[in-house]
């Protein structure tokens, strides 16, 4: 294991040969991490690394079964979320843990409610959540605001204000930029430098390599459930040395080779002024066989929206969808299968998988015909063919009777595109596939997609890292607040220009 040390902050948290099991498996195999106060410290690995369970051990989530956690010098045991909060230890979690139904003051205050001689002080309650959402760089959020009628980077937003409402001293933020554009997230790095100000210390997840030069001061790197490097200076760290210490292998980090184009001329996917909620004015564009087309521009700008119209899931106001020639009936996502198109959503967990169902289950979901005879399912049929893509597609761990939870984010993902290959799609809609995976999955889902085009199937993707869509698509497609803004090959334009594009759209 690489250790490094030094470091200028006094010493905040210690965690010492932190070992976790779970039925079957060691999630964590005597982990060593330690933070200092005032410091970004970013903890880096791949899907499955055991990253989550140390966080959730930190928060008071887990219990270790072995190992050791000192506090300013101190041992400590971790031993509920509340006792964490007490210590000064507050977790953001990845799947944010808002509750939709309470406004945005209930929300941050939930558990710790202001209250004297029993009775809730809700105008301090509405003071404090003004001033948090001040700090926060949100003034607008007001605290009497349902918290389910915010977007995605609201509900972020609510999530950091519970944390600081604690008044912690250390703040684990997991994936905490997934669901911001960029403006937001500069913004989420000022209050993270803000804090660390303050000697508050942040544990910063992030599948984004270029975030971590940005935001970092020191890097620990999980692999297999074991610390294999800590205390790395990210300064001082070259990106291909963490991917080699996350890996354990070389990875190509670019996008699987130049886009190959279209495999024929015809359309396979003809989508002609399309319009549904969230979309503004008309949309019209097709895909070819072989050909990515890419939808970039701003969280909430309605890339989702398109792609939902087009599947079906969202029923469309007008417009026309046909594939191969033939329209689909709109609202109709049974047509869609049928006709060879199939989607991964953004939001895999509660829109694509049932979570406690066995993995090859979720893989032949929209298969089942393929495996029915009178009425009954060949489970051993769907097992024997989702095992066979489950290998092809490294999924870790390959055995398709475990339940799909029991996965990674990144290998869930690989799951959902196990079930389109099963299937056999003609077209295969990708919402974010590439949210909160690592650097080895992102390579591995990359070169799937460049196989499936060269197979002929059509890819219609929708990221908001703007570098992926350029990176993978053939042509472009940039929205802005539910207009295409522009319509072209991807090799004609860059980065600079679609955010140009977006704020032109965006205020015009």
């Amino acid at each position: 294991m690489i250790m490094i040390t030094e470091s200028s902050h006094p010493e905040l948290l210690r965690m010492t040969g932190i070992i976790k099991h779970f039925p079957g498996a060691k999630a964590l195999d005597g982990v060593d991490l330690d933070i200092r106060a005032g410091e970004v410290h970013c903890l880096l690995g791949q899907n499955g690394a055991g990253k989550s369970t140390l966080i959730k051990v930190l928060a008071g989530a887990h219990q270790p079964d072995a190992g050791q956690i000192s506090w300013r010098g101190e041992t400590v045991r971790i031993g509920s979320t509340q006792a964490a909060l007490e210590l000064g230890v507050a977790a953001m979690y990845q799947e944010l843990d808002v509750v939709d139904g309470l406004t945005v003051a209930e929300n941050i205050f939930l558990g710790h409610e202001l209250s004297a001689g029993g009775v809730l002080r809700r105008q301090e309650a509405h003071r404090r959540t003004r001033e948090l959402m001040r700090r926060l760089g949100h003034p607008e959020i007001p605290p009497n605001r349902e918290v389910g009628r915010l977007p995605a980077a609201g509900k972020q937003v609510v999530s950091m204000a519970r944390a600081l409402s604690y008044d912690a001293q250390l703040i684990i933020m997991d994936e905490p930029s997934a669901v911001l554009d960029p403006e937001e997230v500069e913004n989420l790095f000022r209050v993270v430098h803000s804090l660390t100000e303050q000697g508050v210390a942040i544990v910063y997840i992030s599948h984004r390599l270029e975030e971590i030069r940005q935001i970092g001061d020191r890097i620990t790197v999980l692999k297999d459930g074991r610390t294999v490097a800590t205390g790395l200076p990210v300064s001082e760290t070259p990106t291909s040395e963490l991917i080699s210490l996350m890996t354990g292998r070389e990875v190509v980090t670019n996008f699987g080779g130049a886009p190959s184009g279209p495999t024929q001329d015809e359309p396979i996917l003809e989508v002609e002024d399309l319009t549904a909620e969230g979309i503004a004015e008309p949309v019209s564009f097709t895909v070819s066989p072989g050909e990515v087309v890419g939808l970039a521009g701003l969280v909430g700008a309605g890339r989702s929206e398109i792609l939902e119209a087009v599947y079906g899931a969202r029923r469309r106001s007008s417009g026309t969808v046909r594939v191969a020639g033939r329209p689909l009936r709109a609202g109709s996502i049974s047509d869609a299968v049928r006709s060879g198109m199939g989607l991964a959503p953004e939001e895999r967990k509660s829109q694509g998988l049932l979570l406690n169902e066995p993995i090859y289950r979720n893989i032949t979901l929209s298969s089942f015909s393929r495996f029915s005879r009178g009425g009954l399912l060949n489970e051993r049929g769907e097992a024997q063919a989702a095992q066979q893509k489950a290998e092809a597609l490294q999924l870790s761990p390959a055995d398709v009777q475990r339940p799909i939870r029991t996965l990674s984010g990144g290998n869930q993902q690989k799951a959902m595109l196990a079930r389109w290959l099963v299937h056999g799609c003609r077209i295969l809609l990708l919402d974010e596939p590439t949210r909160g995976v690592d650097v080895g999955a992102r390579a591995d889902i990359y070169a799937l997609i460049r196989e499936l085009t060269r197979q002929g199937t059509a890819v219609l993707l929708v990221s908001s890292e703007i570098e992926e869509v350029l990176g993978l698509a053939d042509r472009v497609l940039v929205v802005a607040e539910g207009r295409v803004v522009h319509q072209g090959p991807a090799a004609e334009i860059d980065e600079h220009k679609v955010l140009d594009l977006v704020m032109e759209g965006t205020h015009s």
